[in-house]
């Protein structure tokens, strides 16, 4: 009894007692008969490792006195484990880059084991499969393999994986399986897919089909025009508006035109907040030294905010303009870091940089003239490199270890996400690269016969990144 009269209840810290203090039978019975969380601690890694002697050493005879490998000190190795309601570890797997390099985003899947008493109708070992590919692709990775006994490769197949060879591994039949990871092509479709069927009507000037400038008929000109997406206006409009502008001076750095000017468009619930818009719009104006010629400003609507450029090129250089046999470079600011907020999905490379910086990376493309460019949008590299091989009627692979990239993005979030500048260019084999002062190239693959996109790795395995076209325009 406590000092005001109420009824002292016991201290309880597990949910299965607070419900049997409430008489909830129910809940109770329904419980699930295991939960899966990351090991922590030496007693969950000590417990799993234990699960795999007795399986692979005594149950199995796989290994003559352990099976720990150097995989098992990698620092970057993950152990998922599956406990049942009494906490105790009934069940793992491990997932860890192929290798002691850098992490190229491909992983492997291994070591799965589930206690013989746990093992049956549960579903233990299926769901801790489920729950590595979950994993794996929240690391950022784009290639998952594991190599499994041949006799799991039905389970295997069930969940989705695909079989790739036979192999043999302590002598025993194994099979190499892999975990299909869509992240490059569902951004794809998500964002240009629609484009085809919906521009069918509209016919751009022969040659520039799917670029994102167009050349106006009858003059040197250049018109570039994109949209922010209004969520984004909305509750980061100073963002939005140095966004405005940059993706507008990349479409016309893509062409090959120098700009001449900036029209905008603004919608705004008040005052207040088309100031913040039109404030990061006149600092990246002033950053890339071109005039806002002027625009439309509405109040009392919902958030919005479009751009028009123009830009000035004799001899704009067109994003179908790759040819099979040509080599593919990649050109980006690597400076930066993710934008707060947007981890992941926007590299913020370009707010910090000086006027100079950014004239000098805007121009590369007109001062080397490769035989196609497009700049990375928020299809991504690969996703952009699809439309690129598309509008040049042909295909594309790319060396995922050459692709330039930061250290402090996942090979996943990085090619997946909008990168700030970046340039995708195509050029016959030994052209120069471009002159783009601070960014970073590299030739990161080549132009082929037939459409898509195939991500090729370091064992010379070639994965689709893109299946087919991108946007369904077609060939320029």
């Amino acid at each position: 009894m406590n000092l005001d009269g109420s009824v002292a209840l016991p201290t309880v810290d597990d949910p299965q007692d607070i419900l049997a203090l409430l008489g909830d039978r129910s809940t109770l019975a329904r419980r699930p008969a295991f939960r899966i969380e990351e090991a922590e601690g030496t007693a969950d890694m000590a417990a799993y490792r234990e699960l795999r002697r007795a399986a692979f050493v005594q149950e199995q005879g796989l290994f003559a006195h352990h099976d720990l490998d150097d995989h098992d000190t990698d620092p970057r190795t993950v152990v998922l484990v599956a406990k049942d309601p009494e906490g105790t570890v009934v069940g793992g797997v491990r997932l860890c880059p192929v290798d002691d390099g850098p992490d190229l985003g491909w992983w492997q899947g291994g070591r799965l084991v589930v206690a013989r008493r746990a093992r049956g109708p549960h579903g233990i070992g299926a769901a801790l499969v489920r729950a590595a590919c979950a994993r794996a692709e929240a690391e950022g990775v784009l290639r998952f393999d594991a190599t499994v006994q041949a006799r799991n490769e039905v389970l295997f197949r069930r969940l989705g994986w695909q079989r790739v060879r036979n192999t043999t591994v302590a002598g025993v039949p194994h099979v190499l399986m892999r975990w299909p990871i869509g992240r490059v092509a569902a951004l794809a479709a998500a964002t240009k897919s629609p484009l085809g069927p919906l521009l069918t009507a509209l016919a751009p000037p022969q040659g520039f089909v799917g670029d994102d400038g167009a050349p106006v008929p009858g003059t040197d000109l250049i018109a570039a025009c994109d949209a922010i997406v209004p969520s984004m206006v909305e509750r980061d409009p100073d963002w939005a508006g140095w966004c405005a502008v940059l993706v507008n001076v990349n479409d016309l750095a893509a062409m090959g035109a120098a700009p001449l000017g900036l029209l905008d468009a603004v919608g705004a619930r008040d005052a207040a907040h088309a100031a913040r818009i039109l404030a990061g719009l006149t600092r990246a104006a002033q950053a890339y030294d071109i005039p806002v010629l002027g625009g439309h400003t509405q109040l009392g609507v919902p958030a919005a905010l479009s751009v028009t450029a123009l830009g000035r090129t004799d001899r704009p250089v067109p994003g179908g303009g790759g040819r099979p046999g040509h080599a593919v470079r990649l050109t980006a600011d690597l400076g930066g870091n993710w934008r707060p907020g947007y981890r992941g999905r926007q590299w913020d490379s370009t707010s910090h940089r000086r006027s100079d910086e950014l004239r000098t990376m805007t121009g590369a493309v007109a001062a080397a003239r490769p035989a196609a460019a497009k700049d990375v949008s928020m299809a991504g590299i690969a996703g952009t490199l699809g439309m690129l091989t598309e509008a040049s009627g042909c295909r594309a692979v790319l060396d995922v270890a050459a692709v330039p990239r930061p250290g402090a993005a996942t090979v996943g979030d990085w090619f997946t996400c909008f990168p700030g500048f970046a340039m995708l260019t195509a050029d016959e084999p030994g052209a120069p690269p471009l002159p783009a002062g601070p960014a970073t190239g590299a030739v990161c693959g080549e132009l082929t016969e037939g459409e898509g996109v195939g991500l090729r790795w370091p064992d010379g395995e070639i994965t689709e990144a893109v299946m087919s076209t991108v946007t369904g325009m077609g060939t320029a």
